[in-house]
C-alpha cells in the first residue's frame, strides 16, 4: 500500500519506491530506502510527516504515494 494510507503511530517497512529516476533519488537522499523502517507520525489532507532513520521528514502526498509500504 502507498505511504498514504499507512496507519498514524504504526512502523512499516519500505517495500519499494517508485517514480521516475529524479523521484527515487530524491527520496533516497531523504532515507528512503527499500528495507527501511518509517513510521507516520502526521497525516493531513494527504501530506505526511514520518519518522525515518531517527530523523522526521515532511513529504507531500504526490512523493508519498511513490513509497510502497508493507
Amino acid at each position: 500500500m502507498p505511504l498514504t494510507m499507512a496507519p498514524v503511530g504504526q512502523a512499516s517497512r519500505i517495500h519499494k519506491v517508485g517514480g521516475n529516476e529524479e523521484c527515487r533519488r530524491f527520496l533516497e537522499n531523504l532515507g528512503f530506502v527499500a528495507g527501511t523502517e518509517v513510521t507516520v507520525i502526521s497525516a493531513i489532507g494527504g501530506n505526511v510527516i514520518v519518522n525515518i532513520k531517527d530523523s522526521r521528514v515532511a513529504i507531500n502526498q504526490d512523493m508519498a504515494r511513490h513509497i510502497m509500504v508493507a
